[in-house]
């Protein structure tokens, strides 16, 4: 469900701002409140010993995905590719906030989905993200632990959140069960037995978000639950979420890096209190054996400049017509899950108990 907000508003100063200075609308860096939760992020925030390992690891990179849900790679892009996808990624950003004056976002004050704010729902449109696709260090990875490189991309986007992003996201998943809602099908797994449910099948789609920037403990990093990707239990609401949960961020982690994601495993947005923007954009893959309804975003001539292997990967999204691309008008607006007023709604009886720290990890 989609909440009606108030219509944005154009922004003339952003073409003159510094990129670091297009946050921080409606809230003080220097306020009190922010500063204490600053220092405490600073001393305290991200998985110890978090391990990132090289893109010639394969098989250890493997086993920690199918372990904790995610893992990252270190050198995933080269500092070229780096600077490159960072120049993409301003270009978007500066051109969504030419529209977004109070910086309402589409996934929370200051946050934003690239793809939602997208008319084609994707950025793959763009040779910056196109570039993502076959990567030789993300390649072998994705094949490893799918064991097969029959997969298939089925788009590409991300986020960014902005210095002044003061707020957490609530945890969730980007995957469910097969939905109706009006004449709309969500999702594609459906048991009519009511015995399994997508949680319960190997891993069916893959996030690679890719770090464009350090990741440190205060300029919004993701946090990642490890081991949720095949839990059943209710998300917690921010209240009910303990402590641990919420410092369980993937930091600090190097610039081109990239962060490979089962897109089922526990994850959410974190405070952005630095004076630094934080995009990671991405590409997302569907399992050999999985498929949900996916749209043309890639143009031909983007297309003809992949690899093989790429085009094998993209031949279902890419397209001869031509895109209507640009920016929906509203942003893709915010997703009632991401809406404050919803941050503790559908709470079900729980003690925290049952969210205790697993004995692998340590925050």
């Amino acid at each position: 469900m989609i909440m009606s907000e108030a219509i944005l508003e154009n922004d003339d100063s952003v073409a003159e701002l510094a990129y670091e200075d297009l946050g921080w609308v409606g809230n003080e860096y220097d306020d009190p409140e922010i500063s204490r939760l600053r220092d405490y992020l600073e001393a305290s925030n991200g998985i110890r010993e978090l391990e990132i390992v090289s893109p010639s690891e394969i098989e250890r990179a493997a086993s920690l995905f199918h372990r904790d849900g995610f893992v990252a790679v270190r050198d995933a892009l080269t500092p070229e590719q780096v600077d490159w996808l960072n120049m993409g990624c301003e270009r978007e950003i500066r051109n969504i906030l030419a529209i977004d004056k109070h910086r309402r976002g589409n996934r929370g004050s200051h946050r934003y989905c690239f793809g939602n704010a997208s008319k084609t729902g994707e950025l793959l449109h763009h040779p910056e993200w196109a570039m993502l696709v076959d990567l030789p260090t993300v390649t072998p990875i994705v094949t490893a632990i799918w064991g097969a490189p029959s997969y298939l991309c089925h788009g590409g986007a991300g986020d960014f959140c902005l210095p002044g992003t003061v707020e957490y996201q609530r945890l969730h998943s980007d995957m469910a069960d097969r939905t109706m809602w009006g004449d709309h099908i969500f999702g594609s797994f459906h048991d009519h037995r009511g015995m399994l449910t997508y949680r319960d099948l190997p891993v069916p789609r893959i996030v690679c978000n890719f770090l464009t920037m350090d990741l440190t403990r205060i300029n919004g990093p993701i946090r990642q639950i490890p081991g949720t990707q095949y839990s059943r239990e209710p998300f917690p609401t921010l209240q009910e979420e303990p402590e641990w949960m919420k410092l369980s961020t993937v930091c600090p982690a190097p610039a081109g890096s990239v962060l490979i994601r089962d897109d089922r495993a526990w994850h959410g947005g974190t405070p952005n209190l630095s004076q630094e923007v934080r995009p990671i954009p991405n590409v997302e893959y569907w399992a050999p054996w999985y498929r949900e309804n996916t749209r043309p975003c890639m143009p031909r001539e983007i297309y003809d400049s992949l690899s093989d292997h790429g085009k094998q990967l993209c031949q279902f999204i890419v397209t001869d017509n031509e895109l209507e691309t640009g920016l929906r008008p509203d942003l893709g607006r915010t997703p009632r899950l991401m809406t404050p007023e919803y941050q503790d709604e559908n709470s079900s009886p729980r003690v925290k108990e049952r969210f205790e720290l697993p004995s692998k990890i340590a925050v």
